[in-house]
């Protein structure tokens, strides 16, 4: 996180005060959001914490329980926040936020129009790209949720990035005030084609706009309403496969089934004999995990057309 007041700034050197948002790591799939209070504890699986005992520590620390079992209380950065926000909506991941970034060329100072707000999950991630001088206007039709993304905004650290409205964007479109003003416009709306003519007088010449879709049926709609003012138009899906990396014994190179499984073997040098045991030798084994994640959505993106 890079928020703007420096007495909020939350980074590994800066130590853990009453009243911070700290992640609580228990281990890759097991973590939290907890917010320290000086009186209170935390009970899990490993025993009893205390707040008062993580005060004054810098992020990153490794902290005991009662029973001698450790967490690691780690700084909210966008992609653990990701990982423990509340899901009030669907969610965008780690690998399609990159990607967003990245085709909307957001970098520090841009100021970025994104509707709905949803969860925030992307949103905190745009409010770091554009800091400490960019700024983020996200808009969703739901007060309540709203209401709820500016206190996480608050929590996290971005809210001097980041102003949350209330209004129905596929009604009503954005705001005139930002007419012209837009170096990015990202959508995540059910019908995002009402709002392209209105994406496109936000941005800037050359500006890029973003809509993510869980169905083709909406890409295809948006695409068309895109080709009127808008040019190199691509949709992506992301798809993520993540290994498991493990060492163990396996007979030749194969598995169980009887197929072949990448690995690296270990050399293992022993003086005044070059035998080894290739029946049962040890290796570094990788293979796809069982439960890979499938499909989030669709990205199109598309760039403004230059005025002649």
């Amino acid at each position: 996180m890079l928020p703007t007041d420096p007495t909020k700034k939350i980074s590994f050197t800066r130590c853990i005060t009453d009243g911070d948002l700290v992640i609580v790591y228990e281990r890759h799939d097991v973590m939290k959001a907890i917010k320290v209070c000086d009186d209170s504890i935390l009970q899990n699986r490993f025993g009893v914490f205390k707040h008062s005992d993580w005060i004054g520590k810098p992020f990153g620390s490794k902290v005991f329980s009662n029973k001698g079992k450790f967490v690691y209380l780690l700084a909210p950065t966008p992609e653990l926040w990701t990982l423990v926000l509340s899901h009030r909506t669907q969610i965008l991941y780690i690998a399609d936020i990159s990607f967003v970034i990245m085709y909307l060329e957001i970098v520090p100072g841009c100021l970025v129009l994104e509707s709905g707000t949803g969860s925030g999950s992307l949103t905190t991630s745009l409010a770091r790209a554009v800091a400490p001088t960019g700024h983020v206007y996200t808009f969703d039709f739901h007060e309540q949720r709203a209401a709820s993304a500016r206190q996480d905004f608050e929590q996290t650290g971005v809210s001097s990035l980041v102003t949350v409205g209330v209004r129905d964007i596929q009604g009503d479109g954005f705001p005139d005030e930002f007419s012209g003003m837009a170096d990015s416009v990202f959508l995540d709306l059910p019908q995002p084609w009402l709002t392209i003519p209105s994406a496109g007088k936000m941005l800037k010449q050359d500006g890029v706009l973003c809509s993510f879709s869980p169905c083709i049926e909406q890409v295809q709609r948006t695409c068309e309403s895109l080709r009127s003012n808008f040019t190199d138009i691509r949709t992506f899906e992301i798809l993520l496969r993540t290994y498991e990396v493990r060492q163990g014994k396996m007979d030749g190179s194969r598995d169980n089934g009887g197929g072949s499984l990448p690995c690296k073997r270990k050399q293992h040098s022993i003086e005044g004999s070059n035998e080894q045991d290739n029946q049962s030798s040890a290796a570094v084994m990788a293979r796809p995990c069982g439960e890979a994640k499938g499909h989030t959505g669709y990205l199109t993106f598309a760039r403004l057309k230059c005025l002649s």
